[in-house]
């Protein structure tokens, strides 16, 4: 028996989410199902990282067992099955046969992106923000994310973790071409969290509250005094990063 991996990127705007919701069109839906078509027999998988109905992802991970070594044209008929809005990067083999794709990352990477003039292309691809932003605001924002280590505030609730504790490596406002990026990478990521900082970094912004304000909301470790109201479609899992000799 050997635990296998596969990597995979998708447009989050065709699927409800990426965990598996029963009958509902989801990523890991979608995986199971091709896989039980390639294998001729059900294949469940564990995903790397959760993302939220029209999250995108550039790169996310799932682990699963098999008893027979895939043939080399895995990826190649993964693919044909497939629905478009989603496609198998690379297959991948553990090392470790209890290896876990979720609990043996080290680090995430999300990127949400901003535009603000009209660009057909860019719809549900980014955030169409056609409003004023103070980007020095914005740059002392992450610089403060970068200071805090219990993010509550950023939790939406009912959330299943014991912990609200997350290691920020890299927290930056970015200007690209004529869009402007939120990049924030971590050891972990709490349900909507990514959203939440920008959203309530944002606000901040915007001139609706100061830069007090903002460190107060991470500080009172209470989800309804951030703001979540950005789109999901805006928004990018870019990269997961595992310790070195995770695959042979």
């Amino acid at each position: 028996m050997g635990r296998y991996v596969i990597e995979v990127m998708y447009d989050g705007t065709k699927f409800h989410g990426s965990q598996i919701q029963g009958d509902t069109p989801t990523v890991q839906l979608a995986l199971n199902q091709t896989l039980q078509t390639l294998l001729r027999t059900p294949i469940p998988t564990v995903g790397a990282s959760r993302t939220d109905e029209g999250v995108h992802a550039l790169s996310n991970f799932y682990h699963f067992d098999l008893d027979i070594e895939p043939r080399a044209d895995f990826v190649y008929k993964c693919n044909a099955i497939l629905p478009d809005g989603i496609a198998v990067k690379q297959l991948l083999c553990a090392a470790d046969p209890e290896f876990n794709t979720r609990f043996q990352a080290v680090r995430r990477q999300y990127r949400y992106r901003i535009y603000h003039y009209k660009n057909p292309f860019l719809v549900n691809q980014a955030l169409f923000f056609p409003y004023k932003l103070d980007f020095d605001i914005l740059r002392q924002t992450a610089e403060i994310i970068k200071e805090y280590e219990k993010f509550e505030s950023f939790s939406k609730r009912n959330a299943q973790t014991k912990t609200y504790n997350c290691a920020i490596h890299q927290s930056e406002w970015q200007v690209v071409g004529e869009e402007l990026h939120y990049l924030v990478t971590a050891n972990r990521f709490l349900r909507g969290m990514v959203r939440g900082l920008v959203a309530t970094q944002i606000h901040i912004a915007r001139g609706k509250g100061t830069l007090n304000d903002f460190r107060k909301i991470i500080e009172a470790r209470d989800c309804t005094k951030a703001f979540f109201n950005v789109a999901g479609h805006g928004l990018y899992l870019e990269h997961i990063v595992y310790p070195d000799g995770t695959f042979i």
